[in-house]
């Protein structure tokens, strides 16, 4: 798949920095997405946990024949209602394409009804979901489209697949694809705020209501002075690892990304304060020509506010990738 034929990104007043590209995204208000109708999906997962996942359906007001489903999955603390799920949405729905805006375990909506919890890894989830969605709704095609966290879980499931996965196409936006050292990387006194943020909001969701934890589990939830520390003390023990290191290892997408078999688009920005651009230089992109790399020098983390539209540059490169699948 060629790559899509956009102008190069530029930073549009006032989202200069890095930072405010990535703070853009709690300052902006989420796109409405009338005239479009939406409805809510449950997915029960057959595993014995009674977990259910949600999702909402969004039908386009002109639907256009032969459109495949878009799958839009959000990132750490995200849910269906992020502000870049909406902005994708309301792109794809205007283009004519159903999208469903998914809950990843425990997440948003989803919290209440899941006793367990999404971690990068988890992307038995993301396989069940494609094998219970119904017919009338992938018959034309499915597409999926990850976010930060949900994109190092969606490059994990497609190298897990390799050409089995059954999708049209797939894209990444700001995806941490070594866990390891994008969490040392966050964890930087620099990024003590979004640190503190983060780590807030991981810990409210997964102590929230419905969430299944014993008191010793809770206890280290809050306990935890760093997102390492929460995911050493509470993610790699309860879900089957030894330690945070070894969840970061086993998890990281750079581990899968060699096996993907679909056109898959992987875009980030060089200067994201969350995740060091260094992993996307090194990285060898020649090993697998099933992978478009879209690498930009500014962009920040899910931001890509650009000059020459006010919907993100990010979104119409996604867009016209998925087109051309």
């Amino acid at each position: 798949m060629s790559r899509p034929d956009l102008p190069p990104f530029q930073p549009r007043f006032p989202w200069w920095s890095s930072d405010l590209q990535t703070i853009a995204n709690r300052l902006r208000s989420p796109d409405a997405l009338a005239s479009h109708t939406s409805e809510r999906l449950k997915f029960p997962l057959p595993d014995g946990t009674g977990d259910t996942l949600l999702g909402s359906l969004d039908r386009p007001a002109s639907p256009r024949a032969g459109s495949p489903l878009a799958i839009l999955i959000h990132g750490l603390t995200g849910s269906e209602d992020s502000r870049y799920i909406f902005s994708m949405a309301r792109l794809l729905l205007d283009g004519g394409s159903r999208v469903l805006r998914l809950n990843l375990r425990g997440a948003g909506p989803s919290r209440a009804i899941c006793g367990q919890h999404y971690y990068a890894g988890r992307s038995q989830d993301f396989r069940t979901l494609l094998s219970v969605l119904p017919k009338e709704l992938t018959a034309d095609g499915v597409v999926a489209v990850g976010y930060s966290l949900g994109g190092a879980m969606l490059l994990k499931y497609l190298g897990e697949e390799g050409r089995a996965a059954p999708l049209l196409a797939a894209a990444s936006v700001s995806a941490p694809i070594d866990l390891a050292v994008t969490c040392r990387y966050m964890m930087r006194p620099r990024n003590r705020l979004y640190h503190r943020y983060i780590l807030d909001r991981m810990k409210l969701e997964a102590t929230g209501e419905g969430a299944v934890v014993s008191a010793a589990e809770r206890a280290a939830i809050m306990g935890s002075r760093t997102l390492w520390d929460y995911d050493d003390v509470f993610i790699a023990p309860r879900y089957g690892f030894a330690s945070a290191e070894d969840y970061y290892d086993r998890c990281r997408p750079t581990r899968f990304m060699g096996g993907i078999g679909i056109p898959t688009l992987v875009l980030a920005a060089f200067d994201d304060p969350w995740i060091p651009g260094t992993l996307y230089r090194v990285y060898d992109w020649r090993v697998n020509p099933s992978l478009t790399p879209v690498l930009t020098e500014h962009g920040g983390h899910v931001g890509f506010h650009g000059t020459d539209s006010r919907q993100p540059w990010s979104d119409r490169m996604v867009a016209r990738f998925l087109e051309r699948g």
